[in-house]
């Protein structure tokens, strides 16, 4: 548990270890690059298999007013046949997500900071063979633009994993009349809002925090998940606290 102020955040770690090749997820991926930052970088490559460890992860935000969930990865379930580590899941991430502080039931806000497949397949649950919000009383926070566009694409028949993650874990929750869509700049409550992010504006986020000592708590980033930006010179890099 972190201490900010009056906000405490957990991490609620569903699934931990390889899962990707680099070439595959990068475009302009240069294994130079990996090569010249090995005595920096961190353990973020399994040697056997050649992919990248990556962390599924929830935080869990208490605020004075609320209990946030930031992203709720992969879902039990859930058709995920591409991707072995996602599909027809039994795992109990909701006792893990209740150890860092967070029952269901007593959720305000779930925080969707993207509507890709593991970051939204705790929204549901399968309940009598139906998709239901697995956080009964919480509001569901999504930005409009993406609703929209994932919508669209849905309406087009697209059949890739996204577009089915947002059939079994978006759709019922839209459905069930417990989506907020906001803007991008919503505010949820003082100290706590969205910031769009694409490839422009998250070059700009590292180069404004990097060594500034501000926390930066990354999806995906293997534990303990939280740590600061320093600038390398020719990179920037990432120090675990």
């Amino acid at each position: 548990m972190i201490s900010l102020g009056e906000f405490r955040i957990g991490r609620a770690v569903e699934h931990e270890g390889p899962f990707v090749r680099p070439e595959d997820f990068f475009p302009d991926w240069d294994p130079a690059v990996l090569e010249e930052s090995r005595d920096w970088i961190g353990p973020v490559m399994d040697p056997a298999s050649g992919q990248m460890i990556l962390s599924f992860h929830a935080f869990v935000l208490r605020t004075a007013r609320h209990t946030v969930v930031v992203d709720t990865c992969l879902g039990n379930d859930k058709e995920r046949p591409l991707r072995p580590v996602g599909h027809q899941r039994k795992g109990d991430f909701l006792a893990t997500l209740a150890a860092a502080g967070a029952r269901p039931e007593e959720v305000d806000f779930v925080m969707c900071t993207h509507l890709h497949w593991d970051h939204v397949g705790w929204n549901t649950r399968l309940a009598d063979g139906r998709w239901v919000p697995t956080f009964p009383n919480a509001r569901y926070v999504m930005a409009r633009r993406e609703y929209e566009h994932m919508d669209a694409l849905h309406a087009r028949g697209d059949k890739r994993m996204h577009a089915s993650a947002f059939v079994d874990s978006v759709q019922p929750i839209v459905r069930a009349e417990r989506a907020l869509l906001v803007d991008d700049d919503y505010q949820l409550e003082d100290g706590v809002w969205l910031e769009a992010m694409s490839g422009v504006s998250r070059r700009r986020f590292v180069e404004q925090h990097a060594d500034t000592g501000n926390l930066v708590m990354p999806a995906h980033f293997c534990a303990p998940s939280a740590g600061r930006i320093v600038d390398r010179t020719k990179a920037f890099g990432f120090v675990s606290v």
